[in-house]
């Protein structure tokens, strides 16, 4: 009877050891995205920040950046974003770090706030933002700067002078 028990009790620790390896090899472990910076790079590269981060935009469609306080997940892949932006924004809000920063640069406004305040002042701006308004007044700007455009070349071939074109599109 000893001998039956003893069997029985090795072979069920057998069975649960196999389920519980076979379990364990074939879950999949968690995927992090790659570390492309830390607070030591941030720094020696502080003065071309923006464009040390977009490097790593063209190697890598999502990366993270680690610091002291603070770290960062960055995406460029295009699936990333829309998902963030329309199916799941309530997840990946601003934050109060972040709210505390921009708050004197950009108010409450919807470059600012996230939530409930984020879903009202995007209500207010879906009709300013819409295709009609914005073409109605990007043409209204271009209209207007092609006369004054038009005007200063006018004038310099009128005066037989030359003008640095570059100067006069950046006015």
């Amino acid at each position: 009877m000893d001998f039956l028990s003893t069997t029985i009790a090795i072979s069920t620790a057998l069975v649960i050891f196999a389920i519980v390896r076979t379990r364990l090899c074939t879950e999949k472990k968690k995927r992090y995205h790659p570390v492309v910076t830390t607070c030591v790079h941030t720094l020696i590269n502080f003065n071309r920040l923006h464009d040390y981060i977009a490097e790593f935009g063209h190697k890598h469609k999502t990366f993270r950046a680690l610091n002291l306080f603070v770290n960062y997940v960055f995406t460029v892949d295009p699936a990333n974003v829309e998902y963030i932006l329309k199916r799941n924004f309530a997840n990946y809000g601003r934050g109060l770090y972040n709210y505390n920063i921009l708050a004197d640069v950009v108010g409450d406004g919807i470059f600012g706030v996230d939530g409930e305040k984020w879903l009202h002042q995007r209500k207010l701006s879906s009709y300013e933002l819409s295709t009609k308004v914005v073409k109605d007044y990007s043409n209204e700007v271009f209209k207007t700067n092609a006369v004054k455009l038009a005007g200063i070349v006018s004038e310099a071939a009128r005066c037989g002078e030359a003008i640095e074109i570059q100067v006069s599109l950046l006015k």
